[in-house]
């Protein structure tokens, strides 16, 4: 289960909530990243508590954050082309292409169409 993994913003908000756990699709040894578009969604997220703005804000604080660059938003034009799909899915598709990332998400039906080659992990799927 080791690897390079993107996690979407649905991810950051189930870890804040504590509705599911790192090890639940991370090791040790995993490349924790997240796309510069969820660092965006999930800071300005309507937060329950200061307790979930805290876990959540020490997350992106600690997660290597992917920002925009010529190759993504190439591929981002690419996919929106082909699909319809919303500009942040588009965004966070495009990284884990280029990037060679797999996708941490429960969003699974968002992405499978775009990214069949990719690996799509949804941790609360048992």
């Amino acid at each position: 289960m080791s690897g390079r993994k993107l996690l979407d913003t649905n991810i950051l908000i189930y870890l804040s909530r504590k509705e599911i756990s790192l090890t639940s699709f991370a090791s040790p040894t995993d490349e924790l990243f997240i796309s510069v578009i969820t660092y965006m969604e999930a800071l300005g997220y309507s937060f329950r508590s200061g307790n979930e703005e805290k876990i959540i804000t020490g997350l992106c604080k600690n997660l290597t954050v992917i920002h925009l660059d010529e190759m993504i938003v190439d591929e981002v034009i690419r996919i929106r082309r082909k699909n319809k799909i919303k500009l942040p899915d588009a965004i966070i598709a495009a990284t884990t292409v280029k990037y060679k990332l797999d996708l941490i998400t429960h969003n699974t039906a968002d992405f499978k169409a775009i990214l069949p080659k990719r690996n799509i992990i949804d941790p609360l799927v048992r």
